[in-house]
């Protein structure tokens, strides 16, 4: 090989490094961009899928950008995809919302009481209106000593509602919500619509805003807990459910 080829050859050879360590610091100037911090911790393949419920939940009508949101149309496949793959053998949701849609919580909340899989969800800084049937419809439930749920009864914007027929449609509704409710937790019918008509409680409202340990004493909730407890608990929950399917 000439001098010239080798000359050549160490040229490329240092464009390529040039080129990779500016790719390497693009992707690092990314990270920094996007979450904050130069190495993102990976995590190890898992049997557990997190699923997060944050934000508003997003119904038929599609919300302001700047809002944050949880998605319905995107809820629901990843519960169809948890049933059919066979790796996954536990599910933890992780709830901060304010509600939303109260027909799209509900579609959620009926799918993740419904799978077959262990289930435990944590409420974490507020888990308020629709959000109390996503906490409750997973098998045990925790809230975190600081975590606020708002209970009170469906309603509209705060708009006078002045036909009939939409006063017995919301009534229904809110009666789906009642029975999903104490169907899916230990608090009774007559303690939670104690809870949803209590007048004061709230500033210009009605309904009741219950802090950590009053939600599990109410029965609302299972447990007073965080991560580590919920991990736990999940993992007794699907050992449990190995046993039965080994029997079955």
């Amino acid at each position: 090989m000439s001098d010239q080829d080798k000359k050549q050859d160490q040229q490329n050879d240092d464009q390529q490094n040039d080129q990779n360590n500016q790719d390497g610091s693009n992707s690092l100037v990314d990270k920094i961009k996007q979450l904050g911090q130069t190495n993102v911790p990976q995590a190890p393949e898992s049997n557990i899928h997190v699923m997060p419920i944050i934000g508003q939940i997003e119904g038929h009508l599609q919300l302001p950008q700047k809002n944050k949101t949880t998605k319905y149309e995107h809820i629901i496949p990843q519960i169809i995809a948890i049933e059919q793959n066979p790796k996954i053998e536990g599910v933890i949701l992780l709830l901060n919302t304010v509600g939303g849609d109260v027909e799209a919580g509900l579609a959620i909340s009926e799918m993740i009481s419904s799978i077959s899989k262990p289930t435990v969800s944590i409420v974490l800084g507020g888990g308020h209106s629709i959000g109390v049937p996503i906490a409750v419809s997973a098998n045990h439930s925790f809230i975190t000593e600081t975590a606020t749920m708002t209970i009170h009864p469906i309603r509209l914007t705060g708009l006078v509602i002045g036909v009939p027929q939409t006063f017995e449609y919301l009534d229904k509704m809110q009666d789906r919500v009642i029975n999903f409710v104490t169907k899916n937790s230990n608090i009774s019918e007559d303690d939670f619509k104690e809870l949803m008509f209590a007048k004061g409680n709230l500033t210009r409202d009605i309904g009741t805003n219950v802090v950590g340990k009053t939600a599990v004493d109410s029965g609302l909730i299972d447990d007073v807990g965080g991560v580590h407890e919920a991990i736990v608990k999940l993992n007794e929950l699907i050992e449990s459910n190995k046993g039965e399917q080994v029997i079955q």
